[in-house]
């Protein structure tokens, strides 16, 4: 999501307008959760994806509309059975999607996305709002602004004060929430670091903490040197990258907002990964298996010449001690974790 928006700004600044397709409610089996994006460009191509299939191209087509208009909708889909079927999931699902027109020669628009990169940057919250307003089909009025962790408001919005201290609290401080006043929609997004998990390893257990990790914020991406377990339909929420073998962290964009799990199918293999996780900065590094296990490859490290503090950093056996035994059941615990991770590096504690 920070390159989307880091997009967004460099778009902007060059003078080129933009829409900004956002899912901001989402249910059912939709092909993406809430708050995923998508950039669509005057000439029809894309940066980013809100699931692909037919939804994705619904929202392409009506963005002609709004090149046309030059204005933001709302789009609602409602997936049948048979609609599903051509996307490829089991059942229908439904949701909203905010197609918003970001006008580039709007001073105001600029301002607000480059103080969201920024927001992201420093690891700052923030609550980005979008106001869109009808009468019937007609829209009456497009408002939007950034407000930040200490109250202060980017960009001009008109709403009573109290409203907007609602609007930036409960549901909305964890997750994209939707409000309405009368003919006013009020889209709130909530700006906060997201971090990249890399899963490595394609495995049962790799499947479900990718659910989950999409589910609650994450970027994914799965790698795994097997196609027939790396994929798109094992991996629909995920990115998926297919390596020779996994001596391959130095092609990865391991940073300080990364997260890595390490699920692989052998011992062998966790080292190698373990080993090169141990030089980079990233923000978690986590370890699959028993004690035992975690014992030998520790030690295996340390006679390389790994320090103990560095070894340190590693979370292993992975995930909270909640007695798991099923892959559901790991994934939970693993992504408990993760959350907790994030959170502590959120609040200055990492």
């Amino acid at each position: 999501m920070k390159n989307l928006y880091q997009s967004v700004v460099q778009l902007l600044a060059a003078g080129e307008s933009i829409v900004l397709a956002t899912i901001f409610q989402s249910s059912g089996s939709a092909p993406r959760s809430a708050g995923a994006k998508m950039i669509i460009r005057a000439d029809g191509s894309i940066m980013g994806t809100i699931g692909g299939g037919r939804v994705e191209a619904d929202t392409m087509e009506l963005a002609k509309k709004v090149w046309t208009n030059r204005q933001s909708l709302i789009y609602a889909f409602d997936l049948t059975n048979s609609d599903a079927a051509g996307t490829g999931m089991i059942c229908g699902g439904s949701g909203k999607i905010l197609l918003d027109y970001l006008d580039a020669a709007d001073v105001g628009n600029r301002q607000v996305y480059e103080a969201i990169a920024a927001a992201i940057r420093k690891a700052e919250k923030a609550w980005l709002v979008t106001e869109i307003a009808y009468e019937g089909e007609k829209k009456l009025r497009r408002q939007q602004c950034l407000v930040m962790r200490d109250g202060a408001v980017i960009g001009n919005f008109q709403c009573e004060p109290a409203f907007m201290e609602k609007l930036s609290a409960g549901p909305a401080k964890i997750s994209i929430h939707a409000e309405t006043k009368g003919n006013r929609s009020f889209i709130v997004e909530p700006i906060r670091p997201t971090g990249v998990v890399y899963l490595f390893g394609a495995g049962h257990v790799s499947q479900q903490i990718a659910r989950l990790t999409d589910m609650v914020g994450f970027i994914t991406v799965v790698i795994d040197d097997r196609a027939a377990f790396a994929n798109r339909e094992r991996f629909p929420q995920a990115e998926v990258v297919v390596v020779d073998n996994f001596a391959c962290m130095p092609k990865l964009a391991v940073t300080q907002d990364s997260y890595l799990v390490i699920v692989t199918r052998g011992h062998l293999a966790d080292l190698i990964v373990l080993e090169q996780a141990l030089q980079t900065d990233a923000a978690y590094i986590g370890m699959i298996g028993s004690k035992r296990k975690r014992d030998l490859v520790f030690k295996t490290l340390q006679e390389k010449g790994v320090s103990p503090d560095n070894i340190a950093r590693v979370h292993s056996p992975i995930g909270l001690a909640i007695q798991a035994e099923t892959p559901e059941e790991i994934a939970v615990s693993i992504v408990a974790e993760l959350i907790k991770a994030r959170a502590a590096r959120e609040n200055g504690k990492f």
